[in-house]
């Protein structure tokens, strides 16, 4: 989808401050703006012979029912049926930590990760790490049931709250929403003190379980718009979004201009009204030793065959177009990428 931004951010609607209309699947990557951009490279795909392309690529994705995963799978197809290399197949992961540790070990050739994740290495090294773009926003989610009470994230405090799987993006975004709000936390308390959040590390699909069996009253995910385990467990149970929009200015004094004020528009979850929210940019990553080629070919499968990267579960994918697609929230372009997106451009 097209993700609705705050008025004044890059890419707002004309109409500030409520639901946009949500375009119909597809309909962005097919525009004629994208088609145009891709008409400008040269096919290097069609040039691609066995001898010339790795044996196979790994793509970290993230965890089964997570928009991560789906993206890896079909991203890995295409880069095998398009011959940028002979064989290439996903990863299942926690998320965006462990997939930028799979690059950084070597046992991954590309990873999906959020910008919040990329930039924040430890002494800010993220000499290894290069971007190929930028493929879509996520959403960051926190779901409560709809018969909680809870009406905003401050109802968060003497509650307990799933907050991520180890390893994910969710769990270094979480931390970050509570300090925002000012709510400190604690793990494993039975009975978190006043004001205090007990969170506990259960992903996606083991915090809806917990949501569901009420041993968590809130569940944090970052995805994208709709998440199919959330969409799946909305049809057993009565879920709700909480609004996280208000956190942006704290966020953004932190932080910089990571986070975004997105809409999760009505009908992306059904009965769920359209909520604010926060969103981060999500990256295509790779190892800035990967060599120059699969780069360069990777970067024109995004332009030219963008139609086959969107999953099934998804009402759309927004960006992979040149505009966008360089827009990495301060994450280095690899260097034959960039090359790319300059001969876009002219």
């Amino acid at each position: 989808m097209v993700p609705v931004r705050e008025p004044g951010a890059p890419n707002s609607p004309g109409a500030p401050g409520g639901p946009a209309a949500l375009p119909p699947r597809r309909s962005v990557l097919k525009s004629a703006f994208a088609v145009g951009l891709a008409a400008c490279l040269p096919s290097a795909l069609a040039a691609c012979t066995g001898g010339d392309r790795p044996e196979t690529l790994i793509v970290a994705g993230g965890e089964p029912g997570g928009f991560y995963l789906e993206f890896s799978t079909l991203l890995a197809a295409a880069l095998e049926r398009h011959g940028v290399a002979n064989q290439a197949r996903p990863l299942a992961t926690g998320g965006s930590l462990d997939n930028i540790a799979e690059l950084r070990a070597g046992r991954a050739a590309f990873a999906v990760a959020l910008a919040d994740a990329a930039t924040d290495q430890p002494g800010g090294d993220t000499a290894e790490i290069s971007a190929v773009g930028k493929v879509y926003e996520n959403y960051v989610h926190c779901v409560v049931r709809k018969d909680s009470g809870i009406r905003d994230i401050s109802g968060l405090a003497g509650r307990r709250v799933a907050v991520g799987q180890p390893g994910s993006g969710t769990s270094l975004t979480t931390p970050r929403l509570f300090e925002a709000a000012g709510i400190a936390t604690s793990e494993g308390a039975a009975a978190p003190p006043a004001g205090t959040a007990a969170v506990e590390n259960l992903g996606l699909n083991d915090g809806i379980a917990a949501l569901k069996a009420e041993r968590v009253d809130a569940l944090f995910w970052s995805g994208g718009v709709p998440t199919a385990a959330i969409a799946a467990a909305q049809q057993e149970v009565g879920l709700a979004l909480l609004d996280l929009s208000g956190l942006l200015p704290e966020l953004r004094r932190r932080y910089g201009g990571i986070y975004d004020r997105v809409l999760i528009p009505e009908g992306s979850y059904p009965g769920v009204p359209a909520v604010w929210t926060v969103g981060a940019p999500n990256l295509l990553l790779c190892r800035r030793d990967l060599d120059n080629a699969t780069v360069e070919r990777t970067v024109q499968l995004l332009v030219h065959s963008a139609a086959e990267l969107i999953p099934q579960s998804s009402l759309g994918v927004q960006f992979l177009s040149a505009e966008s697609l360089i827009n990495t929230a301060g994450v280095p372009l690899h260097p034959a990428a960039a090359d790319a997106y300059r001969a876009l451009h002219g």
